[in-house]
């Protein structure tokens, strides 16, 4: 039975002592709970399918998914993995339970309040992670990135799909344009690929165009331990 720890894993004083653009983040998120499935699902299906496919791809497997929002996700890993969910909205993970519930997701084993920056997982705890759509709008994507290799086994799969600052200069200018307001809902438009994989220390193996157009990019990674120290 899948459970949803809405408050337990977050102190009384979290909010407190949150950065400004996590606090900004989970206010976006929370207010667009109601309308992600809508707004966001069909534009990021494809990438979001394919990366359960790479990581998903053995028997058995104990897999973490990072900002696992409403859930669009869950329904595409195998029925004999077993999936844990974190995201930092309550609003996003209440869809996230419902629907495990509605479609009958027993692979789901649990989805947790979580700070993806502060995972309270013992080291080495899955065989995979997933990120989709998270890299630039956590605060501090290098530890947003060490958290994940610490969590993941020796040799463990890493997925993530993300939108990077595009080599279109037309985009990259307007992204850059847009980095300041962007910053106020928790997102980093102006977001370099070659910058997060030198501050993440990431192993990435495989780096594919994803999802309309290409803009987004699927990176799979290799976790080589140990995870450095950021």
């Amino acid at each position: 039975m899948t459970t949803l720890d809405a408050g337990a894993r977050l102190p009384a004083d979290y909010h407190e002592s949150l950065a400004m653009d996590l606090r900004d983040t989970i206010r976006t998120y929370g207010f667009l709970s109601g309308s992600y499935d809508f707004v966001f699902g069909p534009v990021f299906h494809p990438g979001r399918k394919e990366a359960v496919r790479v990581a998903n791809d053995r028997p058995s497997q104990r897999i973490l998914e990072v900002g696992v929002g409403t859930g669009l996700s869950l329904p595409y890993f195998r029925p004999d993995s077993h999936v844990t969910g974190i995201d930092v909205s309550a609003e996003m993970l209440e869809k996230a339970k419902r629907r495990v519930e509605r479609k009958n997701l027993s692979h789901v084993d649990a989805l947790h309040v979580m700070d993806a920056e502060h995972m309270s997982f013992e080291d080495n705890s899955f065989d995979a992670v997933l990120a989709l759509y998270v890299a630039s709008v956590v605060p501090n994507p290098a530890r947003f990135a060490e958290e994940m290799r610490r969590v993941c086994i020796p040799g463990g799969t890493i997925v993530l799909v993300n939108h990077f600052t595009s080599e279109n200069w037309a985009l990259r200018w307007m992204e850059k344009r847009l980095a300041h307001l962007a910053r106020h809902i928790g997102f980093h438009s102006d977001f370099p690929l070659d910058a997060f994989l030198r501050d993440s220390r990431l192993s990435a193996r495989e780096i594919r165009p994803s999802n309309l157009f290409g803009y987004w990019r699927l990176l799979r990674c290799i976790n080589e331990k140990p995870a450095s120290t950021i």
